[in-house]
């Protein structure tokens, strides 16, 4: 029983250390290229180098990381191409989540929408990517909560922790692109009207990307 609650242990220090590495990765605290040191993390989170090397090796597998050699992990750099399938992707499910959240939102829903875009404009008067960064994620994610789509969401969990690290390199420069759209989002739910919010998402996730498919060009150009 003993090395039985040890294993549980284990598996849960690892489940944890995973959600916390993919979450980094989703709201831009790991940038693309950044090298990351299992010893570090272990460190940093206090705990032992083994659940850290088991979150890390998911996120190999999740093509969130790449570990050319034992010594050697860092944030995958999306190709043009990568990048280009993941939006295209996105502009599907996302699309799909908003509209169902037109229909399925409740005042205290919308509400909820209005104070992420209240504080995520404090965020952008003062500067404050990283809040920002963080706002817009949950902005998001909260439109699954409210689409009632689990599956859906934990597949565009998988999209966010390769595409996060991107948007965290672009965010600042996006300025207004980042956020403009999210208005029209959350007028589409209010009106009730799930056409109207898909192709508001759909213009937001374009708008914004605009800067990440630049960032991508020039890099595929040198």
């Amino acid at each position: 029983m003993d090395h039985l609650q040890e294993l549980l242990e284990s598996d849960n220090k690892g489940e944890i250390i995973y959600a916390r590495l993919a979450n980094a990765l989703m709201n831009g605290l790991l940038l693309p290229n950044e090298r990351l040191k299992i010893r570090d993390l272990a460190e940093t989170m206090g705990t032992s180098v083994t659940p850290v090397r088991d979150a890390v090796l998911r996120l190999v597998q999740d093509g969130a990381l790449i570990m050319p050699s034992p010594r050697d992990i860092r944030v995958r750099s999306l190709t043009l191409t990568e990048y280009l399938e993941i939006r295209s992707i996105r502009l599907e499910l996302e699309g799909m989540i908003a509209a169902k959240a037109a229909l399925l939102a409740t005042p205290e829903d919308i509400r909820k929408l209005e104070d992420m875009l209240a504080h995520n404009e404090t965020a952008l008067g003062a500067a404050d990517a990283q809040t920002g960064l963080e706002l817009n994620q949950s902005f998001h994610f909260e439109l699954c909560r409210i689409a009632r789509m689990p599956i859906l969401t934990g597949i565009l969990h998988q999209l966010w922790i390769k595409i996060g690290p991107l948007i965290a390199q672009s965010y600042s420069k996006g300025g207004r692109h980042m956020i403009d759209y999210h208005y029209l989002v959350v007028r589409s739910i209010k009106e009730r009207d799930p056409q109207a919010a898909k192709i508001a998402i759909q213009t937001d996730l374009l708008s914004g990307g605009s800067v990440m498919l630049q960032l991508k060009i020039d890099e595929t150009s040198h």
